[in-house]
């Protein structure tokens, strides 16, 4: 049974060429929205999930946006309603981050890495919230990670604008919350098929208590509880493995 809060709504997630981008598209998908699969330098794993939707009845497109330009969410979200209309659902799942460490991160990298995680973010969230205000309902879903709450081992540039994320959902979630408009955000840790794992994989399974990486579904289906619930906002909410206990 398609679940009614997700059925026939309009979602854009960014990212969607990650492995937990994929899998929350495909997931939203599977209870009846129309997904627009965002991607950044890599769209064949987007544009075949599209497909792959289409193929099973679906509606969903793949669309290309460069987040590191301002003016890219603008552009992505005028596509996504011409193509599938008003958006309801929100996934800024999109990141950017590579490993260094604290001496030898440049300025540069700093800005790009808020420009992605964060600005990015907060325009798409800016250009879609009014929207599901007035029509009383909405869903958005930062994708944040462990960093953003210990540190991490990425960087200070990834653990900083991981961690503004957590600001922004707490800002908008207060707002919001009265229109029927939920604002959270997950914070994974050391998951698989992302592109994002900064080692030697069985190396950082060591670090876990559960004695393995995370699966992309795994996100996905915590992910997909979140959106379906309007009772939950202002949350970030950890898939670790247990390394991040509160």
């Amino acid at each position: 049974m398609l679940d009614p809060a997700l059925n026939d709504r309009v979602a854009l997630v960014t990212g969607a060429s990650g492995g937990i981008g994929r899998a929350i598209a495909r997931g939203l998908a599977a209870e009846g929205a129309a997904v627009a699969c965002g991607y950044g330098a890599n769209g064949e794993p987007a544009q075949r999930l599209a497909a792959e939707i289409v193929d099973g009845g679906g509606r969903a497109v793949a669309l290309g946006a460069d987040l590191r330009d301002a003016a890219a969410g603008e552009a992505l979200v005028a596509r996504t309603r011409s193509e599938l209309g008003e958006i309801d659902v929100l996934v800024n799942n999109a990141g950017l981050g590579s490993r260094r460490t604290w001496e030898e991160t440049t300025l540069d990298e700093f800005d790009e890495a808020y420009a992605v995680n964060v600005r990015a973010a907060f325009a798409l969230a800016q250009l879609t919230l009014p929207g599901m205000r007035d029509r009383g309902f909405g869903r958005v879903l930062m994708m944040s990670s462990v960093a953003g709450l210990t540190g991490g081992i990425v960087g200070p540039h990834y653990a900083a604008a991981k961690s503004a994320l957590h600001g922004l959902t707490h800002f908008l979630a207060g707002r919001l919350a009265g229109a029927g408009v939920t604002v959270n955000a997950l914070a994974p840790a050391l998951v698989k098929d992302t592109g994002m794992l900064p080692g030697d994989p069985g190396e950082l399974a060591r670090r876990i208590p559960v004695g393995r990486l995370g699966r992309p579904g795994e996100v996905a289906d915590l992910a997909l509880a979140v959106l379906r619930n309007g009772y939950i906002t202002s949350q970030v909410i950890s898939v670790d493995g247990g390394m991040y206990p509160h």
